[in-house]
């Protein structure tokens, strides 16, 4: 079994997002046989975002791409390999702001690529990422679980479903900001939602 990690928190050590993600991780490792874990520190290895010079490589065909160019897409094609080799993912996403993190944004952005994880349809897009199962580890420092200021798991579950991959199982940590008491309470329950999904 291929599991990818990725942590996306701009922290990297010390995050409750990594946290969850390594003991998920851990867990599976121990319970699957022949493990291989691909581990991805978006803070201490940032992917460059999304920008013009990034847009014109991706759309230059191959054989007309200068060096600059085929050495920006070659970034992004590491990732999507990555992803494609995996068969199981595992993401530990932070709440920022009520979104998700520009680090992991500049991932989104790198694997989405029309024709390769997805394609256009007469119907309509196309995931091409399935088969996989994908576990995501959310940390966040208020309590935003099933309320309308969660803006960050609907994001989260189009995402990962426009790319096919719609087995997706959630942990969450939240009140991370409450103090002592609601970190040890969140940190417990999150502990008991990765031995109950990982049975």
């Amino acid at each position: 079994m291929n599991i990818l990690q990725i942590n996306s928190s701009a922290r990297s050590n010390g995050s409750e997002s990594t946290r969850l993600a390594d003991a998920l991780v851990a867990k599976l490792s121990a319970t699957a046989a022949n493990v291989s874990v691909t581990r991805r520190d978006l803070a201490t290895q940032p992917h460059p975002v999304l920008d013009e010079a990034a847009l014109q490589a991706l759309f230059t065909p191959a054989d007309q791409r200068n060096a600059e160019q085929a050495a920006r897409v070659a970034l992004d094609d590491a990732l999507i390999a990555q992803v494609q080799a995996a068969d199981v993912i595992v993401i530990g996403s932070p709440m920022y702001n009520f979104g998700i993190t520009v680090q992991l944004k500049s991932w989104f952005d790198a694997i989405a690529r029309a024709g390769v994880t997805f394609k256009y349809t007469a119907t309509g897009p196309v995931g091409l990422l399935t088969g996989k199962k994908v576990y995501v580890a959310v940390a966040r420092g208020g309590m935003h679980r099933g309320a309308p200021s969660d803006t960050q798991l609907p994001h989260l579950k189009t995402f990962l479903a426009f790319l096919g991959l719609t087995d997706v199982q959630f942990v969450y940590a939240e009140g991370m900001g409450l103090g002592p008491e609601a970190v040890a309470k969140a940190q417990a329950q999150a502990d008991a939602e990765i031995n109950a999904v990982l049975v």
